[in-house]
């Protein structure tokens, strides 16, 4: 009989990574009887409802049998005016003696019945608990949150930093183009994500991937039949093996709320979804940290009034200047709005704040999304076989949302380019027109996306192309 074993899973701190990290957590304990898995979570310094109602959830009743969770002490507060990469790698590294701590306690609790430590399974933003594990003297695994394309992009410029000696920010505002392995088809400079295109950001995100290759395997929220190109170019030898084990989504994730004010507000959500006809409803949400100055808020406004097209728009305050906290609701959104916007739109559209996005995602009257393309965003999209409009905002978004429109057609562009942090305000006939081609009832975009959710779901079931390499991770754990 096989020896149980205990896997420790380290999230990073965002709700996104951390959701993730769970369900893939769940996932791996009810593949094997023998597998035991401690989750530890860091809570962030700033308050983020949706984060701490999520971690109280986890906290509350057990998830699973085999699978725990360790809420770390809170670390001494962080400047908030440090650059967000400072603001990272300094949050993440101060909870080394956390971690060592309480994966100390673990082990020295093992006895004869006690499973044995296997190894850690880190996020993208923490590997620095790879020198832990070394501690411990056991192999270290990655959980890549985003796609396999953007993970070969982290590779390739960590190598052209490291081997040819380029500095890879110098690709901001330029014309180049560049031919990367993981993408079929040339990558513009302009789509590259900020973080790389920033010189602190670069430094940070390529010394992350220069430790990825000290991993024994990386586990990827992708799917074979999503990403194929990618995934092939990157079992090249020169890289620690890959898992692809996605689409691991949580699709329950609205429902930590009962009882409480958002549990409210998703009834009203859904009321009123209740009431539109099947595929009539464009749904505008920029995931957790996405939010628009009141120029921006007032073309789009201006965009979905001109369309004609009914309307959920989640619409989120900005958090103030120069602080790393996430954007909240406002208490009125009309001094943001065009004069009369609410009015004239009552009878074709909703303005939301929070969103509670894989219910209305899952309502079948929602027929077009606009999105950010964050990753587990783009994933549920696919998953309910809703077609995207992109709207990149932060993170690597822009070059997710290249490889959607150019590199698998499953999407429409409203812009691929688009950052936050520029002065570029995207005009009310650009939005009109994207919304309008999203929202097309007979397209090609359409028809792959019916495809792909198919996809993705079969990848999941058992001989499916996830559910076998999730089974060749386990065969590791257990040598």
């Amino acid at each position: 009989m096989e020896k149980a074993s205990e896997l420790v899973v380290i999230p990073s701190a965002g709700i996104g990574h951390l959701v993730s990290a769970v369900e893939m957590s769940k996932l791996l304990v009810a593949r094997h009887d023998q597998l035991f898995i401690t989750v530890l979570i860091m809570k962030l310094p700033f308050n983020s409802k949706g984060t701490e109602a999520y971690i109280a959830s986890l906290e509350a009743s057990p998830v699973l049998p085999r699978l725990n969770f360790i809420t770390l002490p809170k670390v001494p507060d962080l400047d908030k005016h440090l650059s967000s990469h400072s603001f990272r790698n300094q949050f993440v590294e101060s909870h080394k003696t956390h971690v060592k701590n309480a994966v100390a306690e673990l082990t020295e609790s093992q006895s004869e019945s006690r499973p044995r430590l296997a190894g850690f399974v880190i996020d993208m933003f923490c590997t620095t608990m790879i020198d832990v594990a070394y501690d411990f003297g056991v192999p270290t695994y990655m959980f890549f949150t985003s796609p396999a394309g953007f993970l070969g992009l982290l590779f390739n410029l960590q190598r052209i930093r490291d081997v040819y000696g380029k500095d890879v920010s110098e690709f901001k505002d330029s014309d180049a183009e560049l031919s990367l392995p993981t993408f079929v088809n040339s990558v513009p400079g302009r789509v590259l994500p900020s973080v790389v295109l920033d010189k602190e950001g670069a430094e940070s995100f390529l010394s992350y991937a220069k430790r990825f290759t000290e991993t024994k395997g990386i586990l990827v929220n992708t799917f074979m039949e999503l990403e194929s190109h990618a995934l092939d170019s990157l079992s090249d030898g020169e890289t620690p093996p890959l898992y692809p084990v996605g689409p691991i989504l949580n699709l329950m994730s609205d429902d930590t709320q009962s009882g409480s004010e958002q549990a409210q507000q998703k009834s009203d959500i859904l009321e009123w979804l209740d009431d539109q006809p099947p595929s009539s409803v464009v749904f505008l949400c920029f995931g957790s940290m996405g939010s628009f100055g009141e120029d921006q808020v007032r073309e789009i406004a201006w965009g979905l009034e001109r369309s004609g097209l009914r309307f959920l728009w989640s619409l989120r305050q900005p958090p103030p200047k120069g602080t790393v906290v996430s954007p909240g609701d406002y208490s009125n959104p009309k001094g943001v709005l065009p004069e009369g916007f609410l009015f004239r739109t009552a009878a074709m559209g909703k303005v939301i704040g929070w969103a509670p996005q894989v219910a209305i995602l899952a309502h079948q009257a929602v027929g077009g999304f606009v999105s950010h393309c964050g990753w587990n965003s783009t994933l549920e999209s696919l998953w309910f076989g809703v077609p995207m409009a992109t709207w990149p905002v932060y993170a690597e978004q822009q070059l997710n949302a290249f490889e959607l429109v150019r590199e698998l057609g499953l999407a429409v562009a409203i812009k691929m380019d688009y950052r936050r942090d520029t002065q570029v305000v995207v005009s009310a006939e650009e939005i009109e027109r994207g919304i309008r081609e999203v929202m097309e009832d007979d397209s090609d975009v359409r028809k792959r996306v019916k495809e792909m959710s198919e996809k993705s779901k079969k990848a999941l079931t058992e001989g499916g192309s996830s559910h076998s390499s999730l089974g060749h991770f386990l065969d590791q754990i257990f040598l």
